[in-house]
């Protein structure tokens, strides 16, 4: 459970004199970003200045984390490397399979219960590889990477792209798909283009109503959903060091949201005082020695346009609370012009549910602020107009606001308290009424808010925005309810207003906790046992995928045309479907069933060409996979946004999906599609998307030919006869193109085993 200092007194040792020296090879200061990346280089030292967002790097990360719903099949990947031990620290955390309803100890009883196969089977293979295990209930796993294992200057990798929070503590924390753990775990590096650089410069002091979330909420208006696709992110200046540790874990959190490949924030006082609080003085000791690496160099921050690819400023001073949505997290409104942007859009107005909590928005202070309001609500006699519920972040967590007096404060307005878990923002949550499909309006605290996500239901537009604008919010049961200048009447007719939230940035009377959940691995696990039923429909183990026949693929049929966002949720919801991620088949009958048909503007409903009848898009990819046909999936911009999961890319392969082809995609999704050994190609010209028909056939022209940097060449046979020929581009090295060779990445690990 507790942090290896060691391993952090190594890194620190690495990153003295590698920096160093890739300062002296680069010929010029370097930023925060560059000094963690080059320090964690699989070579010994830095051997040339890598080009950003063109050469493939080799990493060494310190750590690997994985959710419960991911870690399923990322551990059925590692049982097949052949390892008998995980090479670097790794750590499970069951948080997504519990399903908000009736509140914790009911809720968490029941996931016991039902997931329990799947809860013994992430135990049994933690105790047998010498992985971390913490058990259902302990908590969202980036609250517990950030209370644990989070540390200035580390690289971690996660299979969950919310891994990012741990850049408010001064990490590289990189979300990726299993396969990409299954590598590192295996004790291989770990490949990433070296990314592009946005640095954020943050000037001024947040204060009044306006929070952490209010600056990702602004810099997602700036960059849009795809904007930081390839880059990482850097915050700075006195902006940066006015806020809380928790605080920009808020803000790393949801840059996910824009694509980034992460962000992070320099070393500094808050960082020290979150460490010390959460039991981790020795790692500020350690990085107090190495305190000049854990930052950009002095120039860099002084003349920042010279440094990175872009620069964006935003005054804290000025910034105002925004309310992002609905169906996007990049789509912001400052909460003066909400009224307006309501009205005009027709969007509900009256708040059915207020949710704080999730991995963005869960730690002390945030809960502490939100109670503040609430509070305040008390002790004017306002009754909340919309129902209320929180998911604390972590056990460590609900034990202190409950020892403190919080939770007590939001139990007064009926608040529902939802287990330490992930819950309603990843759609595990039994709302009622759902079912109906009405229109409605809910606001929470989370970073993710695409159609149907929260709740199942296409109508219910959610809104993102902080967890004390959604106390205020939830309490006036109005969107347009502006808290800095509005007011409320309360249940004696009076006027009353709210005053701006206060709260601790952490507990006076420290942390606390009597049993935080966690479980430590077998010293020797290779007596332990790991079952898997044959007739399980929770678990299946896995058979490798075919090796390509090195000969070009023809007569492929097109599966599918999606038209407009397609992210992860629409390749492979979660909600009830979570129950299945350990078991490829039974999971794939979800592959795309929520993309948009670009012929018909209907989702889950493809054309045969077998039978030219209408059927499920899991129907007829395993019609068109029994006939020994393959097919393809063409898709719009920013193809795979969102979640890390790999299901995405592992379901399509199964059901004999040969190639994605897009006009752009987001980075995890591309590189889970090449793990799995798939063709992830982008078209040389987007207008070209227009060209696809409903009954083409596809043929590979010069497949047998792919190279690095060669554009493939596809025709596209129409059922006149006619054809286009399409020109396909693709990033893969020499490397991937070994992964495509042998069927997946994972089976060149098994055959070096």
């Amino acid at each position: 459970m507790a942090f290896d200092i060691e391993m952090i007194k190594k890194v620190y040792a690495n990153m003295a004199s590698r920096v160093d020296a890739a300062r002296e090879n680069v010929g010029r200061p370097l930023t925060l970003t560059e000094k963690i990346l080059y320090s964690h280089l699989w070579d010994v030292q830095p051997k040339v200045a890598y080009k950003r967002g063109v050469d493939y790097v080799d990493f060494a990360p310190d750590r690997v984390a994985c959710q419960d719903a991911t870690a399923q099949m990322a551990l059925l990947q590692f049982m097949h490397a052949g390892k008998s031990k995980v090479a670097v620290p790794t750590t499970v955390h069951c948080d997504h399979l519990i399903q908000a309803k009736v509140g914790a100890s009911t809720d968490l009883a029941v996931a016991n219960t039902q997931s329990k196969e799947v809860f013994d089977f992430l135990s049994s293979v933690s105790n047998k590889y010498g992985i971390g295990f913490w058990k259902p209930g302990s908590g969202i796993i980036h609250q517990i990477v950030l209370e644990n294992y989070a540390f200035p200057g580390g690289m971690m990798i996660g299979t969950d792209s919310h891994t990012v929070n741990a850049g408010g503590l001064g990490m590289l924390a990189i979300g990726v798909g299993g396969a990409d753990a299954v590598d590192v775990m295996s004790g291989m590096s770990w490949e990433l283009k070296f990314p592009k650089l946005i640095g954020v410069k943050l000037t001024g002091k947040l204060s009044g109503w306006t929070a952490p979330k209010d600056v990702i909420l602004k810099v997602a208006d700036i960059l849009t959903v795809k904007g930081g696709t390839g880059a990482i992110v850097e915050y700075f200046g006195e902006g940066a060091t006015n806020m809380s540790c928790t605080g920009k874990g808020t803000i790393c959190n949801m840059g996910a949201e824009i694509g980034a490949t992460t962000s992070t924030f320099g070393y500094d006082d808050s960082m020290r005082r979150y460490l010390t609080a959460t039991g981790r003085q020795d790692v500020v000791d350690a990085a107090d020695k190495v305190a000049a690496y854990l930052t950009a160099d002095s120039e860099v921050y002084a003349n920042p346009e010279q440094y990175f690819d872009q620069l964006i400023e935003i005054n804290l001073s000025e910034l105002e609370p925004h309310i992002n949505g609905p169906f996007t997290p990049d789509r912001g409104t400052p909460v003066s012009q909400m009224k307006a942007e309501a009205e005009a859009n027709g969007w509900p107005l009256k708040v059915e549910w207020g949710l704080i909590g999730s991995c963005t928005n869960s730690s002390y202070e945030d809960m502490s602020r939100a109670a503040s309001i609430v509070r305040q609500a008390v002790a004017l006699g306002v009754t909340p107009k919309a129902e209320f519920g929180i998911n604390p972040g972590s056990e460590q967590i609900r034990y202190t606001i409950e020892r403190d007096g919080i939770i007590a404060d939001f139990e007064k307005m009926g608040t529902k308290v939802f287990t330490n878990a992930c819950g309603p923002c990843i759609g595990q949550w039994d709302r009622a009424g759902a079912d109906k499909g009405e229109k409605n309006t809910i606001v929470h605290s989370f970073n993710r808010n695409f159609s149907k996500r929260a709740d199942g239901n296409p109508n219910t537009h959610a809104f993102v925005t902080s967890p004390e604008m959604v106390a205020a919010l939830a309490i006036s049961g109005r969107l347009d309810f502006n808290p800095i200048t509005d007011t409320l009447i309360n249940d004696n007719g009076e006027e009353v207003k709210l005053q701006a939230p206060e709260g601790d940035e952490l507990p006076k009377r420290g942390f606390d906790v009597e049993d935080a959940g966690f479980q430590a691995p077998a010293e020797d696990g290779s007596n332990v046992q790991v079952n898997v039923s044959p007739t399980s429909d929770r678990l299946q183990l896995l058979a490798p995928f075919e090796a390509w026949d090195g000969k070009n693929i023809t007569g492929a049929k097109l599966l599918i045309k999606a038209f407009g966002k397609c992210t992860t949720d629409h390749i492979s919801m979660a909600g009830p479907w979570l129950r299945y991620r350990g078991h490829l088949d039974n999971i794939s009958n979800n592959m795309l069933i929520g993309a948009v048909n670009a012929f018909t503007q209907n989702t889950n409903s493809v054309k045969n060409q077998l039978t030219a009848a209408y059927d499920t898009v899991p129907a007829v990819a395993r019609a068109y996979k029994a006939a020994g046909v393959p097919s393809i999936v063409v898709g719009d911009q920013n193809y795979g946004e969102g979640s890390s999961r790999e299901h995405a890319a592992m379901e399509p392969r199964f059901l004999g999906v040969k190639a994605v082809l897009v006009k752009s995609f987001a980075r995890i999704h591309e590189t889970n599609l090449k793990k799995q050994g798939m063709l992830a190609l982008t078209f040389a010209n987007e207008a070209d998307y227009d060209k696809i028909q409903e009954d083409d056939t596809i043929n590979f022209l010069d497949l047998t030919e792919f190279a690095p940097g060669k554009p493939l060449t596809l025709e596209f046979v129409h059922t006149d006869g006619s054809k286009d020929v399409i020109m396909a581009n693709h990033t893969y090295n020499e490397s991937q193109i070994g992964w495509f060779v042998a069927g997946s990445a994972l089976n060149l690990i098994a055959a070096e085993a």
